[in-house]
């Protein structure tokens, strides 16, 4: 079975350190900031909560005196005034609710879109050390809490705190020796509940992750379907869900085992300290110190701080979870971003590429150099095949041009300026990527090429098509350009993905061209469509080529031979074939008459 994720590790030992403190209540509330364009709506619902929960304290005393009523036209002139004070109550938690909700709503989609926003602009470093799965557990889990909190939770803990007061104040008044009593019945019941409280938020804390690993076997199952079908391996995933879901059973079972406990000490602490409290009021009541009135009031007030005593051990773990989930959105808004262009100039670049002595590791391994003193340079429309086995470096190469990383050492130019004197924007903008797995989005054919260029007018969006070679095939669908792709592309097929990539680079217009093996995995016909469109799509730009297939490199303006992410030989075709032990003729001559240059060959040929 796979070993527990990073993920799931970390959220259980985040749910594990929560506590109730100042800081972390301080941290939580200070999210509230999204809630402040909406504060005279959020000030208007405490305003209606107050008054409401005063009037929901006023019912007992005015129950007392309806019991007490000299006649029965009073008891009913009085039992129509308690309804129309219900009614105004009933009006203002309506309105005090919505209030909460929108406020909530609105303050949790701010969040929600800056979140996402900030996301968006992670560099690749953070990407590459984080799961997909645990960032939309974020969006999604964590947010949801706080969602919960905002609307629910902290809304109810201040009625239930202005009732609890509320209500001690009132029996103390009318009656302060059965007060003493009272209080005096309670104290063990709360000692209990908090006790009990704590161990049902430890299991809440469980259950959570044991939910999680759940989720993770079914989002790693089928992501990789197509694998799980080829080895047969159905009955193993289900066996790997099914022990997954008993150990969520059994902290399920554990965790409602002591919810259950909590509730039955609640509810016999509770209703213990009535039947005392009633004991004892009528030995009052039979003395003649206390009215009947007075005696149904007071155990009214009784069980209206039973109750919110009994409410806040459920609002002081939902309080801990949202707690652990403010912890966790506020280190990813912590995070830094990319920076943003200050001021992006729209000038054309003319093409012109330089590495200069170039070394660079992956932040996620410092100490092995994928990039050693990298050297070579590219003038402007020309095109670079870039040939070397796994690991030498070459979509290190494009990943380095777009700069989703920078150099260690050394610099990359354009136009004869170093990348780090343009803004990320504006040297994005001036690139275009057609990698070897095109990601299509779950949109139609015509926004998935518009992605190039937003905006787009479908004339432009049909023109980029008609010069990939895709519009004849996006016509014989029904609904044309209007046709939705799928998830990842997966209602179009490999060659027709490539061409709708290929339109949207041409849709872009790009000075630099980067292409990552754009057709290493298309059969013959759909091979030769796709080298039609890349041919229209490289004219006149400056274009980077990784690629194995022979009729590529071999038309290439320069080949760039890469071994242990250095330089090996450079030059032409013709001029690399001339060198009598040439790695690369040596790779050219083990493949002879064959259309790709395989892996086995380049690392043989580089021996």
């Amino acid at each position: 079975m796979p070993r527990r994720s990073d993920t799931e590790s970390r959220d259980s030992a985040t749910t594990s350190k929560v506590r109730v403190t100042r800081e972390s209540l301080g941290q939580m509330f200070s999210l509230y900031g999204y809630l402040r364009p909406y504060r005279g709506r959020l000030i208007l619902g405490l305003v209606l909560l107050v008054c409401s929960s005063i009037l929901g304290i006023a019912f007992p005393a005015l129950a007392g005196t309806l019991i007490d009523s000299p006649n029965r036209t009073a008891a009913l002139h009085f039992m129509f005034f308690m309804l129309g004070v219900l009614f105004v109550q009933a009006v203002m938690t309506y309105f005090q609710s919505m209030c909460f909700n929108m406020v909530g709503e609105y303050g949790l989609a701010d969040l929600r879109k800056s979140l996402f926003a900030h996301l968006t602009e992670m560099s690749m470093t953070f990407f590459g050390q984080h799961q997909v799965g645990e960032l939309n557990s974020r969006m999604s889990a964590d947010l949801t809490q706080l969602q919960d909190a905002f609307v629910f939770a902290i809304p109810q803990f201040l009625r239930q705190s202005l009732i609890m007061i509320g209500s001690i104040g009132m029996i103390a008044w009318m009656s302060p020796r059965l007060t003493g009593v009272m209080l005096a019945c309670f104290p063990v019941t709360i000692i209990g509940a908090i006790v009990l409280g704590r161990r049902v938020g430890k299991r809440s804390g469980v259950t959570q992750d044991a939910l999680a690993q759940t989720a993770n076997v079914v989002e790693e199952t089928l992501l990789g379907i197509a694998s799980v079908k080829a080895f047969c391996n159905e009955l193993f995933e289900q066996k790997r869900y099914n022990a997954r879901i008993e150990l969520f059973l059994g902290a399920v079972i554990n965790g409602a085992k002591a919810r259950a406990a909590l509730i039955a000490f609640i509810i016999f602490g509770i209703f213990s300290a009535i039947v005392i409290v009633l004991w004892y009021g009528t030995t009052l009541l039979l003395d003649g110190t206390l009215q009947r009135g007075e005696l149904f009031g007071f155990t009214i007030y009784t069980i209206f701080i039973g109750g919110s005593l009994g409410s806040f051990a459920d609002l002081y773990s939902n309080l801990q979870k949202s707690i652990g989930a403010t912890q966790r959105v506020r280190e990813l808004l912590a995070e830094p971003s990319e920076p943003r262009d200050a001021s992006a100039r729209t000038t054309r670049f003319r093409g012109d590429v330089a590495f200069d002595h170039v070394t660079f590791a992956y932040p996620s391994r410092l100490a092995v150099d994928v990039l050693k003193s990298l050297t070579f340079s590219i003038p402007a429309g020309k095109v670079v095949a870039l040939v070397g086995p796994s690991g030498s470096g070459k979509s290190t190469i494009a990943s380095l041009l777009l700069r989703f990383y920078d150099p260690s050492q050394g610099r990359i130019l354009f136009d004869g300026h170093p990348a780090t004197e343009y803004g990320l924007h504006e040297l994005r903008g001036q690139m275009a990527l057609v990698p070897q797995e095109v990601l299509l989005f779950g949109g139609s054919i015509a926004e998935n090429i518009a992605y190039g260029k937003p905006g787009a007018s479908q004339a432009e969006i049909e023109a980029a098509a008609h010069r990939a070679n895709a519009h004849d095939f996006i016509t014989q669908f029904p609904e044309g350009y209007a046709t939705l792709v799928g998830e990842r592309g997966i209602k179009v097929s490999g060659g027709q993905r490539q061409r709708i990539a290929i339109a949207r680079a041409l849709l872009k217009d790009p000075s630099i061209l980067i292409l990552d093996e754009a057709t290493s995995a298309l059969d013959a016909e759909s091979e030769r469509l796709v080298q039609q469109a890349l041919e229209e799509l490289m004219k006149g730009r400056t274009c980077f080529v990784i690629a194995h297939r022979l009729s590529t490199i071999r038309n290439a303006d320069r080949i760039v031979m890469l071994r242990d992410g250095a330089v090996r030989e450079t030059g032409s075709h013709d001029e690399l074939m001339a060198l009598p032990d040439g790695a690369y003729r040596r790779m050219v001559e083990l493949q002879a008459g064959a259309n790709v240059l395989t892996e086995e060959a380049e690392v043989e040929a580089l021996k």
